[in-house]
């Protein structure tokens, strides 16, 4: 049986329906779903929505005596479990150690598995952990570092951006499972490469179509190693396979769609098609990561992602992702610092220059869901003279 109630009379412990409103503005990837924790409570609160359907055969009634209990017991059971998060400017440091930690242990494993060294994948579960560590106590800021990667970097710190990005997806989606087994699938997705011609995979130009039938064969040739010279569990066998497939058929090896397709494969495929096309690649230039979103967003209604896989990664990153650069009406340039509660398309921002005066200004932050700010458009930061350190810089101060 399904009740209409305001949002001011929600309570965890409820199962939500149904959200009014676009999905855009509101906190949660999905609709229907059981409330569990005053963290969600508080956000469906400060959120465009003032109605929801709960469905109480499934949760609890409004009239429920024990909704107050239950409150307080999941409160307590939070202050317990939630981990320490921190700011971004604090966690910066922190990221950029596990970072240049996980560089060295991905090019080691890279380079054993290219002489067929066999490689125990419980030995990466420290590092996992760390980057899940890091991810709990801000997420942007290792997710920012890793898209701050130069070309040379690009192969070993590619990897490492998927496992985080593996991750922070999976606790949006709720994932069910082990999430360790997860971020070590980000890690090895890509090992086949290491059995690719460097000519090939380092090429500066246009791939022929020779050569680009080379590199698709590298998804078959990692599960191949994986199989083979790893110990690795059937999700790192399924993502390394997997994902380069499409939900339309259209992918490779596979050319698996629909059903065929498991919810790791289809996770795979998100996470490594953001971080490829916003990274700095030998023949290209990294895309600015709002712009990469708009183009994935076209490229799902065509048929390459799975939807509600999307639309929780854009909640995941956000639609103007940490290290955004946003132009103002009121002339003034900001970097996104911050992601809002109340709404995708309002983050936190911090302004530090003006375009008017084509000069720097006092570094101010500004929350756009509570000023009456407009983003006019999403800037490029080399066309005013900025470079990716310059940006990271005004994000660590």
């Amino acid at each position: 049986m399904l009740k209409k109630i305001p949002v001011a009379d929600v309570r965890p412990g409820m199962f939500i329906e149904k959200l009014d409103g676009n999905w855009l503005k509101h906190p949660f990837w999905k609709t229907s779903f059981k409330l569990q924790s005053k963290k969600d409570l508080d956000a469906l609160i400060n959120s465009s929505i003032t109605h929801v359907w709960i469905d109480i055969e499934q949760g609890d009634d409004i009239e429920d005596a024990n909704v107050a209990e239950t409150v307080t017991a999941i409160e307590e059971t939070q202050k317990e479990e939630q981990p320490k998060s921190v700011s971004l400017e604090d966690e910066l440091n922190a990221a950029r150690e596990t970072l240049a930690r996980a560089k060295e242990s991905t090019i080691q494993m890279f380079q054993q598995a290219r002489m067929g060294q066999s490689i125990k994948t419980e030995d990466l579960a420290p590092l996992v952990d760390e980057i899940s560590e890091s991810l709990n106590r801000n997420a942007a800021a290792i997710l920012t570092l890793t898209r701050m990667k130069t070309s040379d970097d690009y192969t070993y710190l590619h990897s490492v951006a998927v496992c985080a990005l593996m991750i922070a997806l999976a606790k949006q989606l709720n994932y069910k499972g082990d999430l360790q087994e997860l971020g070590t699938a980000g890690l090895l997705h890509d090992i086949g490469k290491v059995a690719m011609p460097d000519e090939v995979l380092n090429k500066p130009g246009k791939l022929t179509d020779e050569e680009y039938e080379i590199m698709k064969s590298h998804p078959r040739r990692g599960w191949e190693i994986l199989r083979d010279s790893f110990n690795a569990g059937e999700t790192a066998l399924d993502v390394c396979l997997h994902h380069h497939e499409r939900v339309d058929g259209k992918g490779y090896p596979d050319k698996l769609s629909g059903d065929d397709l498991s919810l790791v494969a289809r996770m795979g495929a998100v996470c490594d098609v953001y971080d490829a096309i916003t990274s700095e690649r030998c023949y290209k230039p990294g895309w600015d990561p709002a712009e990469a979103l708009k183009r994935m967003a076209e490229w799902q209604q065509q048929g390459q992602f799975d939807k509600t896989v999307f639309n929780a990664f854009v909640k995941t990153v956000g639609i103007y992702p940490t290290g955004t650069l946003l132009k103002l009406k009121s002339g003034r340039l900001g970097i996104v610092t911050e992601q809002s509660e109340q709404t995708l398309l309002k983050p936190r921002i911090k302004v530090f220059y003006s375009t008017t005066s084509k000069s720097p200004i006092p570094q101010k932050i500004i929350e756009l869901s509570r000023s009456q700010e407009v983003i006019e458009s999403i800037e490029t930061p080399e066309n005013w003279g900025f470079n990716r350190q310059r940006i990271m810089d005004i994000l660590a101060s």
